[in-house]
């Protein structure tokens, strides 16, 4: 089937003509099922990368459903000496407050000592019974206020969308550097770049990148570790380092091509590392970033996930279900407005770095999320997909892992390398 047959957001993308690049599916329409088109988010998105790398190879560029399927829930996926992997902390998930439910995330420690500081609670426990005597929107308030996580799970169309926001908003187009791969090298061979991201949108696009050949170097601050299960998932065909943002980092941006960004904006701005900053120093950079709450008025720049938009924008209470103990809120088959993201995320970086241009390209979880809304009931009843997996050994043990979906005339795009051992690597361009 063609990309024309499945929705694809790739927008006027420099580089990626209309006309420019084969790209072809085949597989059901529907495998997961549900109230939404989750299946419609996924293989659109996956055709958006996959015309960025037509546009780059010259080639024809092939994904199937099962491929699409096995790249979006590549965390389910992957076990470590046959044992999957852990994906959320005890106090991470749906509590149910005074008048209805909230989402918390505290997988990372600050965050949970934010959590347990805003709900003025000793351990989870009380935790769970101050939710509890608590209204939603007050648990979200002090939450945020404390530096926390917590939303309120709200009915779809009560969220402040920003119903114009492109889901890649280009801005700040110059001329760049342009990369030569050798013949017969991957795709992206010669490209580099600086990987400033956490959690799963922009590592999940930046293990594309180096799956096709990217010289990705990723840069972790030694104060905020990455979980090890989540370093697992996103660390293949990439270097991991760990380093400040003073210690050694603007040293690599003359040498860079692409930046990709996964903080919180302001946050960046402090160092210096925000995209106007960087472009302001090395006009040459193309920068790709990303954030989770888009223009949505009142929480633009907030901290924020895939699970928290989610909950807000009503994807939560469409996915609702009755319980013995009455109705409670539910979550997308997979962590998809990270994984479509990603995806746009390396078409954009693909696109800037290949047709030689500069910018900036950002995107945003709630984009994600307006899509997806937007493409409405699924397309039918759910076909049977096998997954593709694959075998490799880590210095972490025997992984069992979900390739990238794509072919180049047919070829396999495979990982060049497991993970590498966390922060192993030095603040150096191969």
């Amino acid at each position: 089937m063609a990309e024309a047959d499945i929705p694809t957001w790739a927008g006027d993308l420099p580089g990626v003509p209309e006309d420019g690049g084969e790209v072809a599916w085949s597989g059901p329409r529907s495998w997961w099922g549900g109230p939404l088109d989750v299946e419609g988010l996924a293989l659109g998105s996956t055709a958006a990368a996959g015309r960025a790398i037509a546009a780059v190879t010259r080639r024809a560029v092939s994904f199937d459903s099962a491929g699409a399927a096995g790249w979006f829930g590549s965390f389910s996926a992957l076990r470590v000496d046959g044992r999957p992997l852990a994906a959320f902390a005890p106090l991470s998930g749906f509590f149910r407050a005074a008048d209805g439910w909230v989402r918390t995330h505290a997988n990372y420690p600050h965050h949970e000592r934010a959590l347990l500081a805003a709900l003025r609670a000793g351990d989870r426990d009380e935790a769970r019974a101050a939710m509890r005597r608590l209204p939603a929107l007050d648990i979200e308030r002090a939450a945020f206020e404390a530096g926390g996580l917590a939303v309120a799970v709200r009915e779809p169309g009560v969220f402040p969308l920003a119903p114009d926001d492109a889901w890649i908003r280009l801005t700040h187009l110059g001329e760049g550097r342009r990369f030569e791969p050798a013949p017969g090298a991957r795709p992206l061979a010669g490209l580099r770049v600086l990987d400033l991201t956490r959690v799963l949108a922009g590592p999940s696009a930046t293990r594309l990148l180096g799956a096709l050949g990217a010289d990705v170097l990723r840069v972790d601050p030694p104060h905020l570790p990455e979980p090890p299960d989540q370093h697992l998932d996103t660390g293949f065909s990439k270097r991991s380092a760990v380093a400040a943002f003073g210690d050694g980092i603007e040293e690599l941006l003359p040498g860079a091509h692409l930046v990709v960004l996964g903080y919180r904006l302001d946050r960046l701005a402090i160092h210096g590392m925000d995209p106007e900053s960087l472009r302001e120093r090395h006009p040459h950079l193309a920068v790709v970033s990303l954030d989770a709450w888009g223009e949505a008025p009142g929480w633009r720049g907030r901290r924020g996930f895939d699970s928290l938009v989610q909950a807000a924008t009503g994807i939560a209470h469409a996915y609702g279900r009755d319980t013995e103990e009455g109705w409670r809120p539910g979550a997308l088959p997979v962590q998809a407005l990270d994984m479509a993201t990603g995806l746009g995320m390396a078409a954009a970086g693909i696109a800037l770095a290949a047709s030689g241009r500069s910018g900036w390209a950002h995107l945003s979880l709630i984009g994600a999320a307006r899509e997806l809304l937007a493409l409405g009931v699924g397309p039918g009843d759910p076909a049977p997909l096998k997954v593709p997996l694959r075998e490799i050994d880590s210095d972490e043990g025997r992984l069992t892992y979900a390739p990238p979906p794509f072919r180049i005339e047919g070829e396999a795009v495979t990982y060049s390398s497991p993970p590498q051992r966390y922060g192993s690597a030095e603040l150096a361009w191969l």
